[in-house]
């Protein structure tokens, strides 16, 4: 654990716009936090007549808290249901924190979830105040889809990996038509598919237009449409087009990172991914299956070597 700080955040968290609520839909909130880099994602709430459901929790102790006082601005009613779009610490750390949740996820979601336990990524984020974490899975799992209830309100839960992750589901209101991806779409920062697929984001980015949203939360950055699929699609070949060349020259993942002019992706945060999604590009082109688990350790060594050394830029 990283030694306490005078600030409940990481430093230079300060530098960060204040994290806002935004109601997409009646009834329906977008809690962002920009700018949407390492650790900074988005979740939700929907109130209904009687009680709360939460889309995603946080990467730390505070900003789960911070999030939950701002439901509480919202209404007082009680939480009773909470959605992890996938596993990562930055969407289900802040889990435990609301002990009265039924927590939904993919069946895959909560065995990664125990699997990974709390501290395997931390070492990549020295700077951040994680506070007292407590393991807390899903316990109501699905395989491919699964539809709740607020009143009336019909929100489905489709299975959509491999694609980020293994376990990646998105939520959709179909009434609405409105749409929470999750880490499916990134608005403004560059996409992370090590512990996913490029063929299968790719798959999965099909399906997502085939929704026909108006309005979509991405798992990091603004509020957008659906031009953010666009954007997503753009880069991943991109990646899939460089990657080809680069592993028939036979050069490293972090060799060829380093060469790879990002050309329009270049104005994205967290450029160093591309070392990581060019260790899931090779891996596809040796013929390994889609979410075939990769060894972390060598990911985040070529992602800091590409900064340089330093670590990558999280300010949870």
């Amino acid at each position: 654990m990283p030694p306490e700080t005078d600030s409940p955040h990481a430093h230079g968290a300060d530098q960060l716009p204040t994290p806002t609520v935004e109601e997409v839909s009646p009834g329906i909130y977008a809690y962002i936090q920009l700018d949407g880099s390492w650790g900074l994602n988005n979740t939700g709430f929907i109130t209904g007549s009687n009680a709360v459901s939460v889309i995603d929790t946080c990467f730390t102790e505070a900003r789960t808290r911070a999030f939950l006082r701002a439901i509480g601005g919202v209404t007082d009613l009680p939480i009773l249901t909470l959605v992890n779009t996938h596993h990562h610490g930055d969407h289900t750390h802040g889990n435990y924190l609301l002990p009265g949740a039924s927590i939904v996820g993919h069946e895959l979601c909560r065995q990664t979830v125990i699997d990974t336990g709390l501290h395997t990524l931390h070492p990549l984020f020295p700077g951040v105040v994680w506070g007292d974490l407590e393991l807390a899975p899903p316990f109501i799992t699905f395989q491919q889809r699964l539809d709740l209830y607020v009143d009336d309100l019909r929100m489905e839960l489709h299975y959509m990996g491999p694609a980020h992750t293994t376990n990646d589901v998105v939520v959709w209101f179909p009434e609405r038509r409105l749409l929470f991806t999750g880490d499916l779409a990134f608005n403004g920062g560059t996409p992370f598919v090590a512990m996913g697929s490029i063929s299968g984001s790719l798959v999965a980015l099909e399906r997502l237009r085939q929704f026909g949203a108006n309005t979509i939360v991405p798992g990091h950055g603004p509020v957008c449409g659906p031009e953010v699929i666009d954007n997503m699609e753009a880069y991943l070949r991109f990646i899939q087009d460089r990657a080809k060349d680069a592993f028939a020259a036979g050069l490293s993942p972090l060799h060829a990172a380093r060469l790879i002019d990002l050309e329009r992706f270049d104005h994205w945060h967290d450029k160093e991914r591309i070392a990581g999604n060019l260790h899931r590009a090779y891996s596809e082109l040796r013929g390994e299956p889609e979410g075939t688990v990769l060894e972390l350790g060598p990911i985040a060594a070529d992602m800091v070597a590409y900064n340089s050394g330093q670590p990558v830029r999280c300010l949870a």
